[in-house]
């Protein structure tokens, strides 16, 4: 494996992350120069000249190996937290190394989990910056930087294959350049529908702006200490549970609802589950939440209980109520949301409905191969056979993703955390979900962990968002042939 050549490539990503940085300056120069301009600017500058630096010196490659894109996704990730942890660090506040670095982790991975007791506090350019990095992560650092690197040639389609998992390439019949460009149309067509939606229900257009850039990553960072209850605005809340529920589903889908092709959200079983069981989660716990007396009527119990269903599943983590007050009914669905969330080819964490849906037809499968021994069965998904590998990918990672929940719980009771607390938070974390239950509930944030807590969460974020085996892989590189 060639390193310089990973570093080249990682200092590109580094480049495109700094020019955020720049934007993010920009907007803080025109909010009256605020005191996170200067931050900004040089945090931006110091990125720039890391990653210009490999781009001297190392001589530009035509090809990279399977092994070499490997590393430069995984790289380009661990090293965006790291960078990302700059405007942070030098603008103080609340942030210190260990807070910067899970406020950047966070960010990136789109878990919208924060350290930050008073956001509002917050001058606008590092609101900005919150959100912007939130934004890349949810598209994902490396396929951002494929869409403003035409140069790359063939080396896109070995980045975007290890970038983009084997069930979210299901749904797309283009090429590489065409599958990158399809992200970045949806993404950002989802982004300013939301941005001119919630500008109409009656935010400004900064809140309206960071709002709809983090609903569309489905990450949860607000620009209020309350989360979305600040607005107390049914409208408010209507629009961010379409465009959070939308950014739940593939977006390969999506762009062939809208450009008429026979590979569609109407004929896709996973998206039918997904909305269905949308549909009946916020249904049974606004009922739940009724019956309870925890709201006067079924018109705001539902409301608020679709509301957090929604934000839960599609991993994004917006609040409009304290979920902690609520029944145990309704926790245990929303944990269960947590733990599935949404659709792969979406920006949403978890196990993925496309994984359940699977397991799902695969317990079916072996109760009627027990009833007909020697019958030849075949199992489907959205019309595609899925072969042995397949299936047994899907059992291997539901597996290691709850061995991985058992793991980061153990070690969180260890220093003295409630179970519910520590079994919440890592269920958050992993899923990329962000708010949890106990000391993490959905209006409350994470400072009050402890240091060792805070960075085995930071772990479960990064190994939730490079879905386990990506980040794992990394530390076996000697061992691929």
């Amino acid at each position: 494996m060639r390193l310089d050549v990973v570093l080249r490539y990682v200092g590109m990503v580094m480049l495109f992350v700094a020019s955020f940085m720049l934007l993010s300056a920009g907007i803080s120069y025109v909010s009256a120069r605020d005191s996170a301009f200067y931050p900004l600017l040089l945090s931006a500058l110091l990125t720039a000249l890391l990653g210009a630096f490999p781009l001297i010196f190392v001589e530009k490659k035509e090809q990279i190996t399977n092994k070499e894109g490997f590393c430069i996704v995984v790289g380009s990730w661990l090293v965006a937290c790291v960078v990302g942890m700059f405007p942070y660090l030098i603008w103080g506040g609340e942030f210190s190394l260990v807070n910067a670095w899970f406020e950047s982790v966070s960010g990136f991975t789109t878990t919208g989990a924060t350290i930050l007791r008073d956001v509002e506090a917050l001058p606008r350019g590092m609101q900005f910056w919150r959100m912007s990095s939130t934004w890349i992560g949810g598209m994902g650092v490396v396929m951002f930087a494929l869409v403003i690197l035409p140069a790359l040639g063939r080396s896109k389609m070995t980045l975007s294959n290890v970038e983009l998992s084997s069930l979210a390439k299901d749904n797309y019949r283009y090429r590489t350049q065409i599958i990158v460009q399809i992200l970045l149309v949806v993404y950002v067509g989802l982004t300013i529908i939301s941005t001119l939606l919630l500008k109409l229900a009656g935010m400004n257009w900064f809140d309206a702006l960071a709002h709809g850039m983090s609903a569309c990553a489905t990450s949860g960072f607000s620009t209020k200490n309350a989360s979305v209850a600040f607005y107390n605005s049914p409208a408010v809340n209507t629009i961010l549970i379409c465009i959070m529920a939308l950014a739940g589903i593939h977006f390969g889908l999506i762009y062939g609802t809208i450009t008429g092709k026979r590979n569609n959200i109407f004929r896709s079983e996973v998206t039918r589950s997904y909305l269905g069981y949308l549909l009946g989660g916020g249904l049974l716990i606004a009922l739940s939440l009724y019956w309870a007396g925890l709201y006067p009527t079924i018109g705001s119990a539902l409301m608020h209980g679709m509301f957090q269903f929604v934000s839960l599943v599609t991993s994004s983590g917006f609040a409009t109520a304290d979920t902690n007050t609520w029944t145990s009914f309704a926790i245990i669905l929303l944990l269960f949301g947590s733990i599935v969330c949404a659709c792969a080819g979406s920006t949403t964490g978890g196990i993925k409905v496309n994984r359940m849906v699977l397991a799902f037809k695969m317990m079916k499968a072996r109760i009627r191969q027990r009833q007909h021994p020697n019958a030849v069965l075949r199992i489907k998904l959205d019309g595609v056979m899925q072969e042995s590998e397949a299936t047994h990918s899907v059992t291997v990672f539901i597996v290691a993703y709850m061995f991985l929940l058992l793991i980061g719980t153990v070690a969180t009771t260890a220093f003295g955390i409630d179970l519910l607390t520590a079994f919440s938070s890592s269920v958050a974390c992993l899923g990329n979900v962000g708010p949890g239950f106990g000391a993490v509930g959905s209006l409350d944030n994470y400072a009050g962990l402890p240091v060792a807590v805070r960075l085995i969460d930071t772990v479960l974020m990064l190994l939730g968002r490079l879905e386990i085996f990506g980040l794992i892989q990394l530390f076996f590189i000697k061992w691929w042939r």
